[in-house]
């Protein structure tokens, strides 16, 4: 086995600040694995100690010795150092999926007598939970407003969690992530917000005051569809208590074969981001050109405020975005869709492939009135095929109504 040598001791925080050579060696050391450049699936279910002292020792704090793959796994620990170390966090726990993360914190910091306050349009499964706790005495109010004075009325003395999505993942708005938490710190409430859109490269929310950042790791992160998982990450403080009261008890736990496809997505997201952004510039464009396209919902097109908020707190922008269809109808939006060719049809989003996908199902017009959503709405998921050939292609589905 190789000897390890001073420059496997040396890969921290400190060393590397660019998010690009954090997620090239951040939180690894090939030489404990023979001076693999890839680390290895430490594919187990438990871990055999050399005598029962050391067992009882590790069993006192699962947190920090690997005992059993439900608590820490080695491999799933070298992906969740770097996505801690990528959004400026302490610590990051991972999870199997999106809505494990998400349900995570509902568990761990609310209880029946309990209430949240949701900021913006979330994410559609985390209001549906949201809304099932109420069946445990946990009150729930969403404001979609970025005016504080609003939000502040809507507190009350039992409002625990604050929850954001900033960009909004749907209707795209921004919010202004430094005085929400400002505001949440001043009435002791605990501040969550969706980063997914953004990705740790574009946005880091714990900058601005946020307490906890939480990743769909399905979307660009993994960046294949080939793997559905979660990360929270935060302070020590904050993650011990996920652990313990969450990650623990749920059983929502991202297995080690998982935890290595997301090092390796990991490997590849700044150039794929940058394919993504470029591209879907180019589909904005030809939008911009359409006469059957009412407006375009994407931050890079926000002015004024908006626009401030967008300078503020992205670097950089992904490439979900929405449409709005001219003279809207059912019967447009399913021609539209169905007419395209490289757009898939399907959920979720931040994979290679282009995806497209409408709320307007022919059946929930009156749903989508009271939530102001127009029933022309079409959302994108841009991939990384050729821009030509998008642009190509939605030009002949729009030829099609």
């Amino acid at each position: 086995m190789n000897t390890t040598t001073e420059k496997s001791l040396i890969k921290t925080k400190k060393t590397y600040q660019s998010d690009e050579t954090i997620i090239a060696h951040f939180g690894e050391d090939s030489q404990k694995y023979f001076g693999a450049m890839a680390p290895p699936i430490i594919q187990t279910s438990l871990f055999a100690y050399e005598n029962f002292d050391a067992f009882i020792r590790a069993s006192m704090n699962e947190r920090q010795h690997h005992l059993y793959t439900r608590g820490v796994n080695p491999t799933v620990e070298i992906f969740e150092k770097k996505l801690a170390a990528l959004e400026h966090g302490e610590r990051c726990k991972c999870f199997s999926s999106g809505m494990g993360a998400i349900s995570s914190i509902f568990f761990t910091f609310l209880k029946s007598g309990d209430h949240v306050l949701v900021v913006n349009n979330i994410y559609g499964p985390a209001r549906n939970l949201l809304s099932y706790l109420e069946k445990f005495n946990i009150s729930v109010t969403t404001v979609n407003e970025n005016d504080l004075s609003v939000i502040e009325k809507a507190i009350q003395p039992n409002t625990k969690l604050m929850y954001l999505e900033s960009p909004g993942t749907m209707n795209f708005k921004m919010l202004d992530l430094e005085k929400f938490a400002a505001l949440a710190k001043r009435n002791n409430i605990i501040t969550a917000i969706d980063n997914t859109w953004a990705t740790p490269l574009f946005q880091k929310p714990l900058d601005f005051g946020i307490d906890i950042s939480i990743h769909s790791c399905t979307k660009y992160i993994g960046g294949h569809s080939d793997v559905l998982a979660g990360a929270v990450i935060s302070s020590d403080e904050l993650i011990d208590q996920i652990f313990e009261y969450a990650h623990q008890f749920n059983g929502s736990v991202l297995g080690p074969f998982e935890g290595w496809l997301l090092i390796r997505g990991l490997r590849s997201l700044p150039v794929r981001m940058k394919q993504h952004q470029e591209n879907t510039q180019y589909v904005i464009d030809f939008l911009s050109t359409c006469d059957k396209v009412e407006s375009i919902n994407h931050p890079s097109l926000f002015t004024g405020k908006d626009k401030e908020l967008v300078d503020k707190h992205l670097s950089g922008f992904s490439g979900l975005l929405s449409f709005e269809l001219k003279n809207p109808s059912f019967e447009k939006v399913r021609t539209f869709i169905d007419q395209l060719q490289l757009f898939s049809i399907g959920v979720s989003w931040g994979g290679y492939e282009s995806l497209v996908l409408s709320p307007n199902h022919g059946i929930n017009e009156k749903d989508l009135e009271a939530e102001n959503i127009s029933k022309g709405l079409i959302r994108l998921s841009i991939g990384l095929e050729n821009y030509r050939d998008l642009i190509q292609d939605l030009a002949q589905a729009f030829n099609a109504i």
